[in-house]
Protein backbone atom coordinates (compact mmCIF):
# COMPACT_ATOMS: atom_id res chain seq x y z
CA UNK A 1 0.00 0.00 0.00
CA UNK A 2 2.84 2.03 0.53
CA UNK A 3 3.79 1.54 -3.12
CA UNK A 4 0.39 2.67 -4.38
CA UNK A 5 0.06 5.71 -2.33
CA UNK A 6 3.81 6.26 -3.47
CA UNK A 7 2.32 6.31 -7.06
CA UNK A 8 -0.85 8.16 -6.36
CA UNK A 9 0.99 10.91 -4.53
CA UNK A 10 3.79 10.97 -7.56
CA UNK A 11 1.14 11.27 -10.14
CA UNK A 12 -0.65 14.09 -8.13
CA UNK A 13 2.29 16.17 -8.11
CA UNK A 14 2.83 15.36 -11.78
CA UNK A 15 -0.85 16.33 -12.52
CA UNK A 16 0.13 19.41 -10.61
CA UNK A 17 3.13 20.18 -12.02
CA UNK A 18 1.62 20.05 -15.47
CA UNK A 19 -1.45 22.09 -14.16
CA UNK A 20 0.94 24.69 -13.13
CA UNK A 21 3.35 24.15 -16.52
CA UNK A 22 -0.30 24.86 -18.43
CA UNK A 23 -1.17 28.01 -16.26
CA UNK A 24 2.45 29.14 -16.36
CA UNK A 25 1.82 29.06 -20.05
CA UNK A 26 -1.50 30.38 -20.31
CA UNK A 27 -0.20 33.33 -18.32
CA UNK A 28 3.03 34.23 -20.96
CA UNK A 29 0.53 33.68 -23.50
CA UNK A 30 -1.94 36.59 -21.75
CA UNK A 31 1.26 38.80 -20.79
CA UNK A 32 2.03 38.55 -24.09
CA UNK A 33 -0.81 39.92 -26.09
CA UNK A 34 -1.45 42.03 -23.47
CA UNK A 35 2.22 43.63 -24.09
CA UNK A 36 1.42 43.61 -27.63
CA UNK A 37 -2.03 45.48 -27.56
CA UNK A 38 0.05 47.82 -25.32
CA UNK A 39 2.69 48.46 -27.95
CA UNK A 40 -0.25 49.19 -30.10
CA UNK A 41 -2.04 51.28 -27.99
CA UNK A 42 1.54 53.27 -27.67
CA UNK A 43 1.48 53.51 -31.62
CA UNK A 44 -1.93 54.68 -31.48
CA UNK A 45 -1.31 57.07 -29.09
CA UNK A 46 1.78 58.75 -30.82
CA UNK A 47 -0.33 59.25 -34.39
CA UNK A 48 -2.88 60.63 -32.32
CA UNK A 49 -0.53 63.10 -30.60
CA UNK A 50 1.06 63.63 -34.08
CA UNK A 51 -2.11 64.37 -35.75
CA UNK A 52 -3.39 66.47 -32.77
CA UNK A 53 -0.12 68.72 -33.23
CA UNK A 54 -0.21 68.73 -36.77
CA UNK A 55 -3.67 70.25 -36.74
CA UNK A 56 -2.56 72.54 -34.43
CA UNK A 57 0.25 73.74 -36.25
CA UNK A 58 -2.18 74.32 -39.34
CA UNK A 59 -4.57 76.12 -37.16
CA UNK A 60 -2.43 78.47 -36.00
CA UNK A 61 -1.20 79.09 -39.39
CA UNK A 62 -4.48 80.09 -40.91
CA UNK A 63 -5.00 82.21 -37.95
CA UNK A 64 -1.81 84.46 -38.08
CA UNK A 65 -3.00 84.59 -42.50
CA UNK A 66 -6.51 85.65 -41.53
CA UNK A 67 -5.22 88.16 -39.42
CA UNK A 68 -2.53 89.29 -41.70
CA UNK A 69 -5.16 89.30 -44.39
CA UNK A 70 -7.96 90.56 -42.66
CA UNK A 71 -8.72 94.03 -44.26
CA UNK A 72 -8.42 92.34 -47.30
CA UNK A 73 -12.03 93.10 -48.52
CA UNK A 74 -11.81 96.57 -47.19
CA UNK A 75 -8.93 97.43 -49.09
CA UNK A 76 -10.35 96.17 -52.38
CA UNK A 77 -13.77 98.03 -51.61
CA UNK A 78 -11.52 101.21 -51.37
CA UNK A 79 -9.66 101.01 -54.74
CA UNK A 80 -12.90 102.50 -56.76
CA UNK A 81 -12.40 105.82 -54.44
CA UNK A 82 -9.07 106.02 -55.77
CA UNK A 83 -10.04 105.55 -58.84
CA UNK A 84 -12.10 108.63 -58.33
CA UNK A 85 -9.64 110.48 -56.82
CA UNK A 86 -6.93 110.00 -59.95
CA UNK A 87 -9.61 111.00 -61.92
CA UNK A 88 -10.65 114.30 -60.24
CA UNK A 89 -7.07 115.01 -60.82
CA UNK A 90 -6.71 114.06 -63.75
CA UNK A 91 -9.76 116.20 -64.83
CA UNK A 92 -7.41 119.41 -63.57
CA UNK A 93 -5.08 118.77 -67.04
CA UNK A 94 -8.02 119.53 -68.72
CA UNK A 95 -8.40 122.93 -70.59
CA UNK A 96 -11.99 124.65 -69.79
CA UNK A 97 -13.47 127.69 -68.41
CA UNK A 98 -11.79 127.89 -64.36
CA UNK A 99 -15.66 128.24 -63.08
CA UNK A 100 -17.10 125.09 -64.81
CA UNK A 101 -13.88 122.88 -64.20
CA UNK A 102 -14.42 124.46 -60.48
CA UNK A 103 -18.12 123.10 -60.52
CA UNK A 104 -17.02 119.70 -62.24
CA UNK A 105 -14.35 119.12 -59.59
CA UNK A 106 -16.28 119.71 -56.37
CA UNK A 107 -18.81 117.41 -57.88
CA UNK A 108 -16.62 114.89 -58.29
CA UNK A 109 -15.56 114.89 -55.01
CA UNK A 110 -18.58 115.12 -53.62
CA UNK A 111 -19.52 111.84 -55.08
CA UNK A 112 -16.14 110.55 -54.44
CA UNK A 113 -16.62 111.58 -50.47
CA UNK A 114 -20.04 109.64 -51.10
CA UNK A 115 -18.41 106.66 -52.09
CA UNK A 116 -15.71 106.56 -49.52
CA UNK A 117 -18.32 106.73 -46.97
CA UNK A 118 -20.58 103.99 -47.85
CA UNK A 119 -17.54 102.08 -48.21
CA UNK A 120 -16.80 102.85 -44.43
CA UNK A 121 -20.36 102.26 -44.00
CA UNK A 122 -20.45 98.49 -45.68
CA UNK A 123 -17.41 98.29 -43.34
CA UNK A 124 -18.70 99.17 -39.88
CA UNK A 125 -17.43 102.59 -39.87
CA UNK A 126 -20.08 105.37 -39.05
CA UNK A 127 -19.77 109.15 -38.59
CA UNK A 128 -21.23 110.18 -35.20
CA UNK A 129 -24.27 111.79 -36.28
CA UNK A 130 -23.93 115.43 -35.12
CA UNK A 131 -27.35 115.86 -34.32
CA UNK A 132 -27.18 113.76 -31.24
CA UNK A 133 -26.77 115.13 -27.72
CA UNK A 134 -23.32 115.85 -26.50
CA UNK A 135 -21.55 113.03 -24.86
CA UNK A 136 -18.13 112.63 -23.58
CA UNK A 137 -17.40 109.29 -24.73
CA UNK A 138 -17.77 110.26 -28.54
CA UNK A 139 -17.23 114.16 -28.51
CA UNK A 140 -14.24 116.63 -27.32
CA UNK A 141 -15.30 119.62 -26.11
CA UNK A 142 -12.64 122.18 -27.37
CA UNK A 143 -14.34 125.40 -26.86
CA UNK A 144 -17.38 126.77 -24.81
CA UNK A 145 -19.33 129.69 -26.47
CA UNK A 146 -22.64 131.79 -25.05
CA UNK A 147 -25.52 130.87 -27.61
CA UNK A 148 -28.90 132.38 -27.08
CA UNK A 149 -29.89 129.69 -30.12
CA UNK A 150 -28.66 126.46 -27.65
CA UNK A 151 -29.10 125.26 -23.96
CA UNK A 152 -25.75 125.04 -21.71
CA UNK A 153 -24.32 121.67 -22.75
CA UNK A 154 -25.65 121.71 -26.25
CA UNK A 155 -23.55 121.11 -29.67
CA UNK A 156 -23.40 124.41 -31.29
CA UNK A 157 -20.95 123.53 -33.74
CA UNK A 158 -18.76 120.67 -34.67
CA UNK A 159 -14.57 121.41 -35.90
CA UNK A 160 -14.03 117.73 -37.17
CA UNK A 161 -16.42 114.42 -37.46
CA UNK A 162 -16.23 111.96 -35.44
CA UNK A 163 -16.22 107.76 -36.19
CA UNK A 164 -17.40 104.77 -34.72
CA UNK A 165 -16.38 101.47 -35.28
CA UNK A 166 -19.05 99.41 -34.71
CA UNK A 167 -20.16 100.44 -31.18
CA UNK A 168 -16.39 101.72 -30.65
CA UNK A 169 -14.98 105.03 -31.12
CA UNK A 170 -12.16 105.84 -33.14
CA UNK A 171 -12.11 109.40 -33.19
CA UNK A 172 -14.10 111.64 -30.73
CA UNK A 173 -16.02 114.89 -32.53
CA UNK A 174 -14.42 117.92 -31.80
CA UNK A 175 -17.20 119.88 -31.05
CA UNK A 176 -18.33 123.70 -29.99
CA UNK A 177 -20.93 123.29 -26.88
CA UNK A 178 -23.01 126.38 -25.52
CA UNK A 179 -22.58 127.98 -21.79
Amino acid sequence: MSNETNEEVISEEQIAQTEGEEVVAESMNELETITAELASFKDKYARVHADFDNIKKRLEREKYQALEYANEKFAKDLIPVVDSLSMAIGATAIEADANVLLEKLKEGVELTMKQLLSVLEKHGVTPVDESEPFNPDVHNAVQRVDSPDHESGEIVNTFQKGFRYKERTLRDAMVVIAN
